[in-house]
């Protein structure tokens, strides 16, 4: 935490508000939280409905996303609980995710669904020429990984029947099976040098298992490019060249590692050998970016955008955004736990709230001096001297679910303000 005096922000929400709409031209989609509005909206008649798990935590319903999101299609969200404490509403039933497509058919099961969308609107998810290779390469996913694991959302393929995680070996034995299947390709990717269904089969599996397997045993790293070279490379391959994926659907390893910690739903608690790892884990995500790295995340982000021109022109300023549209209810969210932050640095009044929430906003905007929002620069400046704006960082850093409230590189931008 920084210490120097404590001041009033001047910059109001009226000024961040402004300068983010100077930019855009576009409404966003729809998308609807059916836990917290669970009245049956008016369906778009004209593009699909995506039902899918309200937190992103269920890997089938990621599926289906990137679909979606990497086929640039225009479509509406309705956010199903399908793990609670929220409401299922009335009009919806089976499991997610489900779509419902213009005429009012409704679809499910994840890879069904991603043909379809594929069918429809691209035909780049299953070229012609290698047709067969994704179809049997996505189908293989189903034979790799652990077969006698309990289902689960939160911690899909981790542990077994009786709470506890599964064998390191067993681990290990997909991760080479993994290894050796990418090793075929011609590419990084499942079925060579281009992004297809096959990548979307295995994504939300992978992507987990990358964050939460270092923490169930110790040195059980799926990004261990000594042990696993291939598969190193699917997944670099993944987060610098699939830019859907990347600034929007995946989730970060914080909240990956977070539903470890969440007893039931397949698994019974954890051990505090695997706590002290996930801390160590986090140490190395609150680093400041290298210029290198900010440049190629600006040109994913730039690439992602140029169809969504609704968004933020960075992801920092588009976490900004999604805190300036959530900033009455994460200020009612952070008085109701005030007992438990009495020693975090957070002002716990309506006001002082309200000013560290606007002077993180701020900073988030105007980001890293990237040329975007430069009118907010002298805003950004003095909102480092804010009581609390740090603290806040941290708060939300605890508090999200990713890729529920934004994109892993929007999150990573709060993450690294909540270290200083």
């Amino acid at each position: 935490m920084r210490s120097s005096p404590f001041i009033a922000f001047v910059a109001q929400w009226q000024d961040l508000e402004n300068a983010l709409t100077s930019s855009r031209t576009q409404k966003a989609p729809v998308v609807i939280d059916s836990a917290l509005d669970p009245s049956e909206p008016n369906y778009s008649t004209s593009k699909p409905t995506l039902f899918r798990e309200r937190h992103g935590w269920c890997p089938y319903s990621e599926r289906a996303w990137l679909a979606l999101e990497a086929t640039n299609v225009d479509y509406d969200t309705i956010r199903i609980d399908n793990t609670g404490p929220g409401r299922r509403p009335s009009y919806f039933g089976g499991q997610t995710p489900q779509m419902r497509w213009p005429d009012g058919r409704v679809q499910g099961e994840s890879m069904d669904l991603v043909q379809e969308v594929d069918s429809r609107f691209s035909g780049a998810l299953y070229p012609d020429s290698i047709k067969n290779d994704v179809i049997n390469k996505g189908r293989a996913f189903a034979s790799t990984f652990p077969s006698k694991s309990r289902p689960s959302s939160r911690a899909a393929f981790l542990f077994d029947w009786s709470g506890e995680p599964l064998w390191k070996s067993e681990f290990e034995s997909v991760l080479s099976k993994t290894d050796e299947l990418l090793a075929s390709s011609d590419g990084p990717f499942f079925c060579g040098d281009a992004f297809t269904a096959a990548d979307i089969a295995w994504a939300p599996f992978l992507e987990r298992y990358s964050a939460q397997l270092p923490c169930l045993h110790e040195g059980l790293t799926p990004r261990d490019a000594a042990k696993y070279p291939h598969l190193n490379d699917w997944y670099t391959a993944m987060e610098t060249q699939v830019p859907a994926y990347a600034c929007r659907v995946r989730g970060n390893p914080s909240s990956w590692r977070k539903v470890l910690t969440m007893a039931g739903y397949g698994n019974a608690g954890v051990p505090p050998a695997v706590v002290d790892r996930m801390a160590d884990l986090g140490i190395e995500e609150s680093r400041p970016q290298t210029e290198e790295e900010r440049a190629r995340d600006q040109a994913l982000w730039d690439d992602y955008r140029s169809t969504r021109p609704h968004l933020a022109k960075s992801p920092s300023a588009e976490a900004g955004r999604v805190l300036l549209g959530n900033r009455e209810a994460i200020v009612t969210d952070t008085l109701k736990r005030a007992d438990s932050l009495e020693d975090s640095g957070l002002p716990l009044d309506e006001e002082g709230l309200d000013g560290a929430m606007r002077a993180l906003t701020a900073m988030l905007i105007y980001g890293d001096q990237d040329g975007h929002y430069d009118e907010l620069e002298a805003a950004s400046k003095e909102a480092q001297d804010v009581n609390g704006v740090f603290a806040m960082a941290s708060f939300l850093d605890q508090r999200m679910c990713v890729p529920r409230d934004m994109g892993a590189m929007s999150a990573d931008a709060i993450k690294r303000l909540s270290v200083l």
